[in-house]
């Protein structure tokens, strides 16, 4: 099992960077349905011209890869445009995003990705590699979106690995600028969600992400050394924007977000939290998720336009 790259290996795998791949996608309304169903939204139908909420894009350009060329954790085989990493484990590590103009319903898209960076760093627990992929999404008028996207590879978990300490997440209220409403209390958004595995296969399904890290409860424990399915992080940065939707109006802008810790799905009644503070400059929105113990497990910061 692979815990280190060696030289020739990470000099190859570094042959990646500026490779680009362009794909092309049309923006119909089904998906749109489903995934606001599935955050328990009671949205209007969408329609032609129907501007879509932030992350909801991660409905298309899904990867369609054969089912002879899965690899036995779900995903599809390591190569092709993203480089052949051979450390087990791939997480979604975070992201930067930022709206030039809205995508709506009907608009035919193209997405033009490029590998920025393919870069090593030495763990705790062996090697990590970190790959740094740009997203530019295109409709007929131009330039819509533009999104950098963090994947990070490690090695699979060993009996008596260190473990990095959490973070309360309580210490995040208060922290920067929070708005201060009369009466001195500071506005604080929040809601409670139960990840059971039903949301974590409706989400699977809806993303085409056949990673068994998410459905499969004897994959993930026995394999891949997790105490239960993992919470998906796009799923979990969507239910951080779709709380800033719940409470204002305005769009947003921009949006950066990191993953801290995993979270699980609720086999014993496990509850996710999101949490939102808007800032004094009545502009920006600190947002933070955290686990059924409190510990803080991503966070995430939205400009509003």
């Amino acid at each position: 099992m692979t815990t280190h790259l060696d030289p020739q290996t990470l000099a190859h795998l570094q042959t990646w960077q500026g490779r680009s791949e362009t794909l092309e996608d049309l923006i119909t309304p089904a998906p749109l349905r489903a995934l606001s169903a599935t955050l328990d939204r009671d949205d209007p139908l969408p329609a032609a011209g129907t501007e879509l909420p932030a992350l909801w894009h991660w409905l298309y350009f899904l990867p369609h890869h054969r089912q002879s060329e899965i690899g036995p954790d779900g995903h599809a085989k390591r190569g092709g445009f993203l480089p052949p990493v051979p450390l087990p484990r791939r997480m979604w590590a975070g992201g930067r995003l930022q709206w030039h103009a809205p995508l709506r319903v009907g608009d035919a898209l193209k997405r033009v990705s490029t590998i920025q960076s393919v870069t090593h760093k030495s763990g705790r627990t062996g090697d990590l590699l970190f790959v740094l992929v740009k997203h530019e999404v295109h409709n007929a008028d131009g330039l819509c979106l533009t999104e950098e996207h963090d994947i990070v590879y490690r090695p699979a978990a060993q009996p008596g690995d260190p473990m990095p300490a959490p973070v309360a997440a309580a210490s995040m209220v208060g922290q920067g600028a929070p708005l201060v409403q009369s009466g001195g209390n500071s506005e604080l958004w929040q809601r409670d969600i139960a990840p059971d595995d039903v949301l974590l296969f409706r989400y699977s399904a809806l993303t085409f992400n056949g990673h068994r890290i998410h459905y499969d409860r004897t994959y993930v424990t026995d394999v891949e050394g997790y105490p239960g399915l993992i919470v998906h992080g796009p799923l979990i940065a969507t239910l951080l924007v779709d709380l800033v939707r719940r409470h204002t109006n305005r769009p947003i802008q921009r949006f950066e977000f990191k993953a801290l810790r995993p979270t699980f799905e609720c086999g014993d009644q496990r509850i996710l939290r999101v949490n939102g503070q808007p800032q004094a400059d009545g502009n920006q929105v600190r947002l933070w998720a955290q686990d059924h113990e409190g510990w803080l497990t991503m966070q995430a910061t939205a400009e509003l336009g």
